[in-house]
């Protein structure tokens, strides 16, 4: 069996609701527009019932409610949004056994009452934010209640990159042209927001935090070099600040943090060097199977295929591939996806 830890969808009530909301539908909402299966269940469950021996854990994509939203209705929406993923997971367990919940650390307060709500009244398998808050990273004092609320919670935390064309690449340009913002944009703010994490001590003083990290964690398993023997050298570079105080107060060797502390899924776009580079940098029991369906060229199948394709091309022995299709997910989760 194959569960897909990390695909997209919007449910109807939600999909009609943001419809109506200004700004809600340009640059990357204007890609979700683009893709049925993303909204029409229907579409959705022919696509699912295509692959035999697989499953879909539900997420939702871009752009993050509160690039559209103000905080006093980020709540409602998350609610929302949640409300609908478990009446599809409660209609077909089978094709959808679990979902993940939607917050918004636009709301800390929020987020942390409807991550509780979510998991504990809806049976989420976790919660999903992003690498950051509207430009705000997410290491910020403002959320502490959100790591030590999730820690507590024992519930993974799926971070998806948030980057827009706003962010200009270099400085005297408005924007990002020709989708950098994307194509590069995203790997890298995963990478980031992982640095942070590590670096303003968030894992530190939450150690048994969950983090899975999407498309195998961007550009961090190409830089193993620079993270490794690289930031072992922190503070050798910096002059205006004391990094090798910091360094020498981590718990650990910052290249662990990467490999020990994150999870991270193999949806690389079908990219075979890709994912042999992801596998050889996380641990077997740190990845999840998951292929980010439905972005893809043909709207929802051919990430699947490839992703299924590229790992049974890599004679991966059977406890392996058991672990990264399934049973990693089940450990992390808490739930039994397959019996």
């Amino acid at each position: 069996m194959r569960i897909d830890a990390y695909t997209h969808f919007i449910p109807k009530q939600f999909f009609e609701a943001i419809e109506k909301i200004p700004g809600a539908g340009t640059d990357i909402g204007k890609r979700m527009r683009g893709v049925p299966c993303i909204y029409d269940l229907d579409e959705r469950r022919r696509i699912v019932g295509l692959f035999p021996d697989y499953a879909q854990i539900l997420s939702y994509p871009m752009p993050p409610l509160e690039n559209f939203l103000g905080p006093d209705q980020v709540d409602q929406f998350c609610k929302m949004l949640n409300d609908g993923f478990a009446e599809i997971v409660a209609k077909h367990p089978d094709q959808f056994p679990g979902f993940v919940a939607q917050v918004s650390l636009a709301s800390p307060a929020g987020a942390v009452k409807e991550a509780k709500r979510a998991i504990d009244e809806l049976g989420a398998c976790g919660v999903q934010i992003y690498t950051n808050v509207n430009g705000t990273p997410i290491d910020r004092p403002q959320y502490e209640e959100f790591w030590a609320t999730m820690e507590k919670i024992g519930k993974p935390i799926w971070i998806h990159p948030a980057r827009t064309a706003a962010r200009p690449d270099y400085v005297d340009e408005k924007k990002s042209l020709y989708e950098i913002w994307w194509t590069f944009g995203w790997s890298y703010e995963t990478a980031a927001a992982m640095g942070r994490l590590v670096f303003s001590k968030v894992i530190d003083r939450h150690p048994d935090l969950k983090l899975i990290v999407h498309h195998f964690g961007g550009i961090v398993p190409i830089l193993e070099g620079r993270i490794g023997p690289g930031w072992d050298q922190l503070g050798a570079r910096t002059s205006d600040e004391d990094y090798v105080s910091l360094r020498k107060s981590l718990k650990k060797r910052p290249l662990d943090y990467f490999k020990q502390n994150f999870y991270a899924d193999t949806a690389v776009f079908g990219a075979d060097a890709a994912t042999v580079c992801g596998l050889a940098f996380y641990p077997t029991e740190k990845i999840v199977f998951a292929s980010d369906c439905p972005f893809d060229p043909e709207k929802g199948t051919g990430y699947i295929r490839e992703t299924l394709r590229i790992l049974e091309s890599l004679n991966l022995a059977k406890d392996v591939k058991e672990k990264i299709y399934y049973k990693n997910l089940e450990t992390i989760t808490g739930k039994k996806f397959v019996k």
